[in-house]
């Protein structure tokens, strides 16, 4: 059964006549009644009865007619929806993004694409860029923000800007207030670390290790800005990107010279998984917002 041969049906159904319907159709009325006998011996029924003045359903006839309604109107949805999403008149986006970004990146420039593309729909996940690029070889989401690391490996990874990492400490701390530090200067203070999988907590150990020393955990588990927090109450010291201290009021910022702490922020994507318009038109468009 073809839709080609419902949609003829139902405008002689609607018509209950051939030579209106054929012309309705822009098809020749013997093309018409070859592709009616054709569903009716597929079907194998009579859904018309026709004579030379009158055409009129059949009871089998009147069974179908519902059906071949729901079909085409189905069908007719079908490509309504994909030609406005070929249009990115309409489609949704799953995007990916560790929560500075997230919180602190991403609405500073993303107001630009919605005003291009109103009819896009966005859904963020915030996660550690060790997850986000596990979802994303999972095919749970489209796109994703994140840090550039071992992790990203099985993912494709375009670089798009890179970031001081510095050291948030509240502003009566010995080391506020002057010039860059070295990491070793606050060997001795306690450090508040995100949760596991976050880029930030293994890039902290590591600086520290390189620094030669291990750190004195004090708080751990936390996302950056609840970490932020702990350190405005005076309970240690934590490394956070530059983008996410900012303007924090109760927080001093020190830039640390040793060892020289820097991230690479970029957006990641499955290459063996379909990538939509609309995911693709976002793609695009982050590349020229954060370059």
């Amino acid at each position: 059964m073809e839709l080609r041969q419902l949609r003829y049906f139902l405008a002689v159904a609607e018509r209950l006549h051939f030579g209106r319907a054929a012309e309705s159709l822009h098809i020749s009325q013997p093309s018409l009644s070859q592709q009616i006998r054709a569903l009716e011996e597929e079907l194998g029924v009579q859904l018309f009865v026709r004579n030379k003045r009158h055409v009129a359903l059949t009871t089998d006839g009147e069974a179908l007619l519902p059906y071949a309604r729901r079909l085409v109107a189905l069908a007719d949805d079908v490509q309504e929806e994909f030609a406005e999403r070929s249009g990115l008149r309409r489609g949704k986006i799953r995007l990916g993004a560790t929560p500075t970004l997230g919180g602190h990146l991403l609405p500073r420039v993303i107001g630009g694409f919605f005003q291009s593309y109103p009819g896009l729909e966005l859904t963020i996940v915030e996660d550690g860029s060790d997850r986000l690029a596990r979802q994303l070889e999972q095919g749970n989401l489209d796109l994703a923000l994140l840090v550039e690391d071992q992790e990203t490996q099985g993912v494709a990874f375009e670089p798009l800007l890179h970031e001081e990492i510095v050291l948030a400490l509240s502003p009566d701390h010995r080391c506020a207030g002057g010039g860059a530090i070295h990491l070793r200067d606050v060997r001795k203070d306690g450090f508040i670390l995100c949760r596991e999988g976050y880029h930030l907590r293994s890039l902290t150990l590591s600086a520290c290790e390189r620094a030669g020393f291990t750190p004195r955990i004090v708080v751990s588990g936390t996302d950056i800005d609840t970490a932020l927090r702990f350190v405005r109450a005076g309970l240690g010291v934590t490394l956070v990107p530059e983008m996410a201290v900012g303007e924090v009021p109760g927080i001093a910022v020190a830039r640390v010279a040793t060892p020289t702490l820097r991230r690479t922020v970029g957006i990641a994507w499955n290459p063996h998984r379909y990538l939509s318009q609309a995911a693709s038109a976002m793609r695009d468009y982050l590349r020229e917002a954060l370059r």
